[in-house]
């Protein structure tokens, strides 16, 4: 058994193995059923009129016994299919073998096998046709010219003269078949002749089913899209569903926006059958590794087991014409990273802003390779507009979310902080104007800082709402700024260092840091007393480490204490440790009461925010 398994021709499949995995709907079967009982109840009264205008093709009273009991039972079956919701497989078969059955046997008592009665062979393949497919079609074919040569063998042998005989002492009609109908040579076209006919009717019937089965595919794919639900999880749920048509359990998608030389890369899995998307960073050379420029808009690759490093499989031009596959190389750069035997690529483009390749590892596809192929390529050409359209949704929401940001932030400085500033102003003027009593001087003054307090607090506001936006191109600038504002509200020295390597993290990352570094400085004004405050952004070892320190009060305990540390003994402010957990970062705080305190955050380039 092992060695076989290892012949290609003996694993290759007669179809698509997914494809009509599913089956037809209960509905459709029993709606097929019904047409076939109305075709045959017509089929066999037609014949009937045939043999009334031209008797000469019956040889016995036994054909109108055996057309009265087709026509009735064909009415019968038309009466239960009524009566029935669903119609078993069971019934099928019983049905099936009665119309294989019947049109050898009426053969025996009529003319020839070229007369009206032949029709119901074609009938039975046509039938089998629409219930199953091209290898059950042959098989009745086959089936239906085995019993005409048994029935050929019979009559040359002269074993049907006993029945003769025995008919006659009974007074009941006898045979009376026609032995030159079957003779080997003419039966051996007509052999031939219904074969062929079952070869192409099951061919043409199982290519529309799988049409049908494709489009009923791609629908339902379509009909899973959800505006509301965002651009990762439609993907994670289009792709997992592609996934388990191919039998792939990982599956990569690279893709960029045009203009812009960064790509955005994740990878999928089926765990549980359940997709898991992770966004990842494709380094420096992804593009070179997953966006490289072929003629092959889809393909599909198997490593050779004898040969390493060398591929073999086949592609297909946007054109449909085939192609060669990527260079050995390239698929040996992909597999470096992610280890296959296999390998489907599929380059997409929706409109002219977006474009990438999707790689399914470990698909398998049947025998028709190049067919399977061509469907998902045209599955993922009709599913990729809809995909387009939840990206574009997202883009335009966020352009009206920092629009509407960018709205607010205008509104409170020229309305809530400037109205507060100068209450502020006014409120100074007036203790500094009239002499008042001392406890009202306090209580002026307490409202003044209580004011001066509510426009720090809404500046704050107003910088997290700008931070929403943050990405490593901006990340740099908003920290060096926020500093600088920071020392001219506080009149606290404060000073930001960067180093001159290129910062490669995820916008959701970025933004974290930034209301990280926010929620420092805020802590430091309102606990510290500090004087001065560095905030420094370095490389380290692939990662980047954002780093507070001041000289204040420090944290209320001595020493060094990591983020396992901080969670037990819950030191560290709530919202720095739950926005270090959301980047998957490595928190420490080291402090020294009275002498300042130093926040370091870690993170490597590859992580991702959980959320946001």
């Amino acid at each position: 058994m092992g060695i076989l398994a290892q012949i290609p021709f003996i694993r290759m499949r007669p179809r698509s193995f997914w494809r009509n995995a599913g089956g037809m709907a209960p509905e459709e079967v029993h709606r097929i059923e019904r047409w076939l009982a109305t075709a045959r109840v017509f089929l066999a009264m037609s014949t009937l009129v045939a043999v009334w205008i031209d008797p000469g093709e019956v040889r016995s009273a036994w054909a109108y016994a055996l057309l009265a009991f087709y026509i009735t039972h064909g009415a019968a079956i038309i009466f239960l299919l009524r009566s029935w919701t669903e119609s078993s497989l069971r019934f099928r078969v019983i049905v099936h073998a009665i119309d294989v059955i019947w049109p050898a046997l009426i053969s025996l008592v009529t003319s020839n096998q070229s007369n009206s009665f032949f029709l119901f062979f074609f009938f039975v393949i046509a039938a089998a046709a629409y219930r199953w497919g091209v290898w059950e079609t042959v098989t009745t074919a086959v089936a239906s010219t085995s019993l005409l040569w048994i029935e050929s063998f019979a009559l040359r042998f002269n074993a049907l003269a006993s029945v003769d005989r025995w008919m006659t002492s009974h007074n009941l009609p006898v045979v009376q078949s026609d032995v030159i109908a079957f003779d080997p040579k003419r039966l051996f076209m007509s052999s031939v002749y219904l074969i062929v006919i079952g070869l192409l009717m099951g061919y043409l019937a199982e290519q529309q089913k799988k049409l049908r089965a494709e489009k009923v595919e791609a629908g339902r794919m379509l009909g899973m899209i959800r505006m509301d639900t965002g651009l990762a999880f439609n993907l994670s749920l289009i792709l997992g569903e592609i996934m388990r048509l191919y039998g792939s359990k990982r599956a990569l998608l690279a893709s960029r926006e045009s203009g812009s030389p960064k790509i955005s890369f994740a990878k999928i899995e089926l765990r549980r059958e359940i997709p898991q998307l992770e966004w990842l960073d494709a380094g420096p050379t992804g593009a070179d590794t997953y966006l490289f420029s072929s003629s092959a808009l889809g393909f599909y690759a198997r490593k050779d087991q004898r040969r390493a490093g060398e591929y073999s499989g086949i592609g297909i031009e946007g054109d449909g014409l085939i192609a060669a596959i990527p260079d050995d190389a390239i698929l040996e750069q992909i597999a470096a990273h992610h280890s296959f035997n296999r390998i489907v690529g599929v380059s997409f483009s929706s409109g002219p802003d977006l474009s990438g390749r999707i790689f399914f590892l470990e698909a398998e596809l049947s025998a028709n390779a190049e067919e399977d192929l061509r469907f998902l390529l045209d599955l993922v050409r009709q599913i990729g507009p809809a995909v387009y359209n939840v990206y574009l949704v997202r883009r335009l929401r966020r352009r009206a979310g920092a629009l509407e940001r960018a709205r607010l932030i205008r509104e409170l400085h020229d309305g809530a902080v400037q109205s507060l500033i100068g209450v502020e102003m006014q409120m100074d003027v007036l203790r500094r104007t009239y002499s008042v009593a001392a406890p009202l001087a306090v209580e002026l003054e307490r409202i003044q800082k209580l004011l001066r307090e509510e426009v720090l607090k809404l500046r704050e506001l107003m910088q997290e709402m700008k931070s929403a936006d943050i990405d490593s191109r901006k990340l740099p600038s908003f920290l060096h700024d926020a500093v600088d504002r920071f020392q001219r509200e506080t009149g606290i020295r404060a000073r930001f260092v960067m180093d001159d390597q290129e910062l490669v993290l995820p916008q959701p990352v970025c933004r974290e840091l930034a209301r990280i570094t926010q929620e420092a400085l805020v802590n430091v004004r309102k606990h510290s007393n500090a004087s001065h405050v560095l905030v420094q952004l370095l490389e380290s070892k692939g990662s980047w480490e954002l780093i507070i320190e001041d000289d204040g009060a420090g944290f209320p305990f001595n020493g060094r204490l990591t983020q396992p540390e901080l969670e037990s003994s819950a030191y560290a402010p709530a919202v720095i440790r739950e926005r270090v957990r959301l980047i998957e970062g490595h928190l420490t705080i080291e402090s020294r009461p009275g002498r300042g305190s130093r926040v370091e955050v870690r993170v490597a380039q590859n992580s991702q925010a959980a959320h946001g």
